[in-house]
């Protein structure tokens, strides 16, 4: 099918698609939660086609998966996992570091050291806004390292982090500890001061790991008591 209603289709199955994202985000579709076709359809006014098409791009991305007999399932948050991610994702970065430092050519840290070593006055202070900076600056220091195989790896690693590494900036001191951490490093890195420059970017993935972990344990206690709420204050089934 092409035209005008197959780009209509596709259209639909987008904004379906990033409605549901966004609810798995802000925890209104919270982990374990399960659904079925019918419902999202329902809810989104559409029918089954364009959400099945979202929901397996969803799966894709490891935000839901399918239950036998039993519709879908947003996937209940495994913290070894991400535990485990945030591990290689500090070897990923730190042996781009390490290449970084030992480089003649550095404009990819000029070039970053313009957006992060400013002013508070220059700062962005959008928790959305920066939480989209942060990613692209380590997306762009491992992709200056030239090992293309290594960005493709933290690029997937940055896009299965994203439901949890976001909350790391809706406190307003985080986003100052961002740019201030951010700044220290790359003039680290300027300074070709290897080791320094790992030792910081350690701290600095470690300190967001253990602030998403603490945010995501509390949204989950809040998604919980909202689920037990509205499962004690519903009407009887007649």
């Amino acid at each position: 099918m092409t035209g005008p209603r197959a780009e209509r289709k596709a259209n639909l199955a987008e904004r379906i698609y990033l409605q549901l994202k966004q609810d798995i985000f802000d925890f209104r579709l919270a982990p374990g939660d399960r659904f079925s076709e019918n419902d999202i359809a329902e809810r989104m006014h559409a029918s089954r086609t364009p959400v099945r098409e979202a929901l397996f791009r969803l799966q894709r991305e490891h935000y839901v998966e399918v239950i036998y007999r039993s519709g879908w399932q947003v996937r209940p948050f495994d913290f070894t996992c991400f535990e485990e991610l945030y591990d290689v994702r500090i070897i990923l970065e730190c042996a781009a570091v390490q290449t970084l430092c030992d480089q003649q050519q550095q404009n990819t840290i000029r070039e970053l050291a313009s957006l992060w070593c400013v002013s508070p006055s220059e700062q962005d202070h959008h928790g959305p806004t920066v939480c989209e900076m942060d990613e692209r600056f380590h997306q762009q220091l491992v992709a200056a390292a030239g090992n293309r195989e290594m960005a493709r790896i933290h690029s997937e690693l940055t896009e299965r982090l994203r439901i949890i590494r976001r909350l790391d900036f809706t406190a307003p001191a985080r986003i100052e500890a961002t740019y201030k951490e951010h700044a220290a490093l790359l003039n680290a890195v300027l300074q070709r001061r290897r080791q320094h420059a790992q030792n910081l970017l350690r701290e600095h993935i470690e300190a967001s790991r253990n602030e998403v972990r603490k945010i995501t344990l509390h949204m989950l206690q809040q998604a919980r008591a909202r689920g037990h709420q509205q499962a004690t204050t519903s009407p009887p089934d007649k």
